[in-house]
């Protein structure tokens, strides 16, 4: 266990880093201090509110953006034949990501986007960018909104197998690779499987080596029983160095 958090903490560390630094802004909070309390809701209000320019908006994208990953999630919201059901989508931990935003833009098909995040100061922002330029819908019969949420608590907000697709990027990494998050990346990872049905999908989207992910992904998923999660890896590409995966996970009967 101890072997297998250490890995998980300290591969793709350089990479947050990277993120963090990137970003001006008038006070900066202690990069250690980021990474250890990456689990708290008070650590992120601080992030966007030094980082809040109301007059000049730009959304701030952990790892990459919509385009480098579009082939992962559009081909997913495929709808069934003869269904004008709209398809569920969560953007777990979507900070002030233009991601949400996107798929809601570029969907042809029905869908239901929701932007949710721990942060009500990130969660603000979104909503407060898409009143003054709002997002043209691909699709009349789709939905966005925006919503502050405890990724560890999804199932307070979602009812089970409510969803069709929740998309990751960076939530798990950024709980698993702070002091006290282990444990809430593990009942995460169960919310995601109890408020989807078997026919959906969970996307992280991650720096981490399969190697450490996949066991940890097994392990996590197994405490709700044997084959509890059908679970996958994609390589999406090297982004400045760093090489980037998605690891798609699935429920199966024994999940719920």
């Amino acid at each position: 266990m101890a072997v297998l958090v250490n890995i998980l903490s300290s591969r793709g560390l350089s990479t947050i880093l990277r993120y963090v630094l990137a970003v001006p802004c008038r006070k900066h909070t202690s990069l250690t201090n980021l990474i250890e309390n990456m689990d708290k809701r008070e650590t992120w209000d601080r992030f966007y509110r030094e980082r809040r320019d109301v007059s000049n908006f730009k959304n701030f994208e952990w790892f990459f953006g919509f385009d480098s990953i579009r082939d992962f999630i559009m081909p997913l919201l495929t709808p069934q034949p003869n269904s004008d059901r709209l398809r569920r989508i969560l953007d777990m931990g979507c900070g002030t990501s233009a991601l949400g935003p996107t798929i809601y833009r570029n969907s042809q098909w029905p869908v239901h986007v929701t932007c949710g995040d721990i942060s009500p100061v990130a969660v603000h922002l979104l909503q407060e960018q898409s009143k003054s330029k709002p997002v043209e819908a691909g699709n009349p019969a789709s939905k966005l909104d925006f919503l502050e949420l405890d990724c560890c608590q999804l199932q307070a907000w979602f009812g089970l197998e409510s969803l069709d697709m929740i998309i990751d990027k960076g939530t798990t990494d950024a709980l698993l690779r702070s002091k006290e998050g282990q444990s809430k990346a593990g009942q995460a990872l169960k919310q995601c499987l109890g408020v989807l049905p078997q026919t959906g999908f969970l996307l992280q989207f991650s720096d981490e080596d399969p190697d450490a992910r996949l066991l940890w992904l097994e392990r996590e998923s197994g405490c709700l029983g044997v084959g509890a999660a059908k679970i996958g890896v994609h390589e999406v590409g090297t982004l400045r160095g760093v090489c980037y995966y998605c690891y798609v996970i699935s429920p199966s009967s024994t999940a719920h």
